[in-house]
């Protein structure tokens, strides 16, 4: 099984008509992803290579029964765009924009869980999902996955999704479902999220959980993993060597005076029981070993 998205998931893209939203829809469809529309209300009635555009959401969703939504769109209107998405009934939203403003993350945030409870945002700033072999809708290159593995995966950073993926694939060890949570301070979906998830998943016989630097999101999972999870899980935490004060790479990826550090985080995930390691490469070879010894 995959978590949240399958082969049967239909998605609209909102911004196909835009470089972006063309370039990354259409290569989405040659994985096999289920794109069915796309929208851009000044371009309402055309056609992207055999992708119809809707004015609006909610016609893409009546012409096309869509219930995943892929936006990529520019800041200034995503946030607009993933609520336009949650009044169309759509229960599935994937963000990969970059740039928005926190405050703006945490106000659709609260209107999502609090108006709209049955839609989960994925992202912003992230690079989506992946269930190899079914659907992809976001960023990632499908050629670095392979279908058919018991592995999980969940990741803040999107450079370092791509290498577990790659780690992996080479060993010939497949995944189940990868997503990439992103690093901004409020992530519509996050850590314990998806490691409930694939605690539930039957296919899913281990997780591997890329944290970073900043918040304590980390710490949070550690305390999930050790109360709930039966799987094994790997970990690798990035920004060891972060100066404090200093925002690294994300805007989430900030330690302020003890907090948010990368040893902390990896006490607290050991501390649960999680095998962690030192770098990415490890990571990939402390689950190959623990998948070699499911049997």
């Amino acid at each position: 099984m995959s978590i949240f998205v399958d082969e049967n998931t239909k998605v609209v893209v909102q911004g196909l008509t835009g470089g972006q939203g063309r370039f990354h829809g259409l290569r989405n469809r040659a994985y096999g992803t289920k794109v069915v529309a796309g929208t851009s209300p000044n371009k309402a009635g055309t056609d992207v290579e055999g992708i119809p555009v809707y004015a609006s959401v909610a016609e893409a969703v009546d012409a096309t029964g869509a219930d995943a939504s892929f936006v990529v769109v520019p800041p200034p209107a995503a946030c607009a765009a993933i609520l336009e998405a949650a009044e169309a009934g759509v229960s599935f939203i994937v963000c990969i924009t970059e740039g928005i403003p926190a405050q703006d993350e945490a106000l659709t945030f609260n209107r999502l869980r609090t108006e709209f409870p049955g839609t989960r945002l994925l992202g912003p700033n992230c690079p989506g999902i992946i269930s190899p072999g079914k659907t992809n809708i976001g960023i990632t290159s499908g050629d670095i996955a392979l279908a058919g593995g018991p592995v999980g995966i969940v990741s803040r950073s999107g450079t370092l999704t791509y290498q577990a993926l790659h780690e992996l694939s080479q060993q010939g060890v497949g995944q189940t479902t990868c997503v990439g949570i992103g690093g901004d301070p409020v992530p519509g979906t996050n850590f314990i999220d998806c490691l409930e998830a694939f605690e539930d998943d039957p296919d899913t016989l281990a997780v591997m959980l890329i944290g970073e630097i900043g918040g304590s999101e980390e710490e949070r999972a550690a305390a999930f993993i050790a109360e709930h999870m039966t799987k094994p899980v790997v970990s690798y935490v990035a920004g060891v060597t972060a100066p404090p004060g200093r925002k690294m790479g994300h805007a989430g990826a900030i330690i302020s005076g003890s907090q948010g550090t990368a040893q902390a985080k990896m006490e607290a995930l050991s501390e649960a029981g999680v095998s962690v390691a030192l770098n990415p490469t490890e990571a990939g070879e402390m689950m190959v070993e623990i998948v070699r010894g499911l049997g």
